[in-house]
């Protein structure tokens, strides 16, 4: 059995579809869109902890939640006074929602995506259809 595991994975290492892949490099263009992708990325998750750690009225005297708020606080500027924040007080803690928050996830979403669709509109490449 272990021999014809070893066979099936040398065949596949082999073919010429693997080797096609081993072999190519990023273009510039892709390379700025991994970028964006990734920046985005990083800002959407900075964005969903801020929106939970302020749901769940984290201590903002934290060295983590400071981090998060200082990081994200600049993003949210743009979207602050659109709707009213809600606050619940309880025993030991206040929970705030922010739709600023969720209104800046979605639209930093969809401005990673329209970066991403003009940059492969520069590039000039034709997309291979998926």
């Amino acid at each position: 059995m272990t021999e014809s595991i070893k066979e099936t994975v040398t065949t596949q290492e082999n073919s010429p579809a693997a080797n096609s892949t081993k072999n190519e490099q990023a273009t510039s263009y892709q390379t700025v869109e991994y970028l964006t992708y990734f920046f985005f990325g990083a800002l959407e998750v900075l964005l969903v902890f801020r929106l939970i750690l302020k749901l769940t009225g984290a201590n903002s005297f934290s060295a983590f939640v400071g981090l998060v708020y200082g990081i994200t606080g600049v993003f949210i500027v743009p979207f602050q006074g659109i709707f009213h924040q809600a606050t619940t007080a309880g025993v030991e803690t206040t929970a705030v929602l922010e739709p600023s928050t969720i209104v800046a996830i979605v639209v930093y979403a969809v401005l990673a995506i329209g970066i991403v669709k003009l940059l492969r509109i520069l590039s000039g490449k034709k997309q291979q259809a998926k």
